[in-house]
């Protein structure tokens, strides 16, 4: 029940920041984890660029910190580079107009290990077809690898790819991969959104606060896995908590944030 509507919330939140988004983050290679000294590029993509977006990021040692600013990334036009990721580069991604609203949020996971998942960043949409790529730091990449969703094993695949076809509310979770003799990859959620111009059954904005109120302190854990979906909602509305990392099984660090207070 807490599952169920912890999703409901999180889908509505996701829902609602959908029709206010000015701009739109996008990541480069699209993936929501890196090997370390891994190069990244990260995005804004404007529908107002008047209204001054800039890059920020919470990590484990810092919050809301900027593009070029803080010591991390630099800017070239309405993206932010990084040209040597490092676990400490681990964190959550944002858009923010001086304005206040902000745009959608990505969850980035960089380790020193040697097998990384590549799982999309950013929300699919329902109906869609996801393809996961379980790969190591070495060649070959395409090796046999295990999926798993929720700690619970999915499937084997022959060559290290997975697809998820016509993906539905029901595969959001937290995904990892092993490779045999190569080690195990850190955990990721993806999320699922439904096209907001196709949603017959939304929830009212009273009905979002009290699934809030009721799922405030809630995470979702799997064993020693755990992770939170994080959405766009205006910076007035966010109470940035601050996050934890922590060494997994295999001995890689992986981001355990607390789940920002909504809506209060």
């Amino acid at each position: 029940m807490e599952e169920t509507c912890l999703r409901c919330l999180f889908s509505v939140i996701s829902l609602l920041s959908c029709a206010t988004h000015q701009a739109r983050l996008t990541v480069s290679p699209s993936s929501s984890q890196f090997f370390k000294r891994n190069f990244v590029s990260l995005s804004c993509e404007e529908d107002d660029s008047s209204a001054g977006w800039t890059l920020r990021r919470n990590t484990s040692k810092q919050q809301r910190t900027q593009c070029g600013r803080d010591g991390w990334g630099k800017p070239a036009g309405s993206s932010c580079n990084i040209s040597k990721l490092y676990e400490s580069d681990s964190g959550v991604y944002w858009c923010e107009s001086r304005e206040g609203p902000i745009s959608n949020m990505g969850n980035l996971t960089v380790t020193g290990g040697s097998v990384i998942l590549q799982s999309p960043v950013l929300p699919v949409m329902e109906g869609d077809d996801v393809t996961l790529l379980c790969k190591t730091k070495t060649t070959p990449s395409n090796l046999p690898a295990a999926f798993y969703k929720d700690g619970s094993l999915i499937r084997k695949q022959p060559t290290g790819h997975m697809t998820i076809q016509h993906v539905s509310r029901s595969d959001e979770g937290l995904y990892k991969c092993d490779i045999s003799g190569h080690g195990e990859s850190p955990s990721s959620w993806i999320t699922v959104t439904v096209d907001l111009e196709k949603a017959e059954d939304g929830l009212t904005y009273s009905d979002l606060k009290e699934l809030h109120h009721q799922q405030q302190s809630v995470k979702l854990s799997t064993g020693s896995d755990s992770a939170v979906v994080y959405t766009a909602v205006r910076t007035e509305d966010i109470n940035y908590e601050q996050t934890e990392m922590r060494s997994n099984r295999s001995g890689d660090f992986v981001q355990e944030p607390d789940v920002y207070s909504l809506l209060k």
